[in-house]
């Protein structure tokens, strides 16, 4: 194999391993809820983005409705999630935390937060930016600008493409 075909073994299983630790803290806090890493990521999104429809999350998280429905239906029933009719157009659900679903994720992002300062501050402050652009380049490449417009606190694309 040419050199610029290896498949980088060292850098897949390194991401394999920061993944596995990155949410072992978060499934440790999770389980005492009984909720998984589906119900973190739905947390996390709407913690982050209130008022997000669901198409919206279906769109960010890529799962199937019947999915993303199970895992909403238990975050809503136990009172972590809240959904409300929109405004302009009353088909869309719009989802925000509870106060009690704003504890939880913030308590999961400060130990992920915690683990990234950690491994920010072992690095040094100046690999940062070579680090966020290395795992934006991870994305496909079509995906970048909305990914890059979700995390600076803007509208999720599917949405945000769509009204006027």
């Amino acid at each position: 194999m040419p050199d610029d075909a290896q498949p980088h073994y060292d850098l897949i299983e390194l991401l394999f391993f920061a993944y596995r630790d990155f949410v072992a803290d978060p499934d440790r806090i999770l389980a005492e809820y009984g909720f998984g890493r589906a119900h973190h990521r739905v947390l996390h999104f709407v913690d982050r983005h209130p008022g997000l429809t669901i198409a919206e999350l279906l769109d960010i998280l890529r799962i199937t409705k019947q999915s993303l429905n199970r895992v909403l239906k238990e975050l809503i029933e136990q009172g972590y999630i809240a959904q409300r009719t929109g405004t302009s157009d009353r088909r869309h659900r719009l989802l925000s935390c509870t106060p009690e679903g704003r504890q939880l994720a913030q308590r999961l992002a400060g130990v992920q937060g915690r683990r990234v300062r950690r491994a920010l501050a072992e690095m040094g402050p100046d690999l940062r930016e070579p680090a966020s652009r290395f795992l934006l380049a991870m994305i496909e490449p079509e995906e970048r600008a909305a990914v890059s417009r979700l995390i600076a606190g803007g509208e999720p694309a599917a949405e945000s493409e769509a009204r006027p």
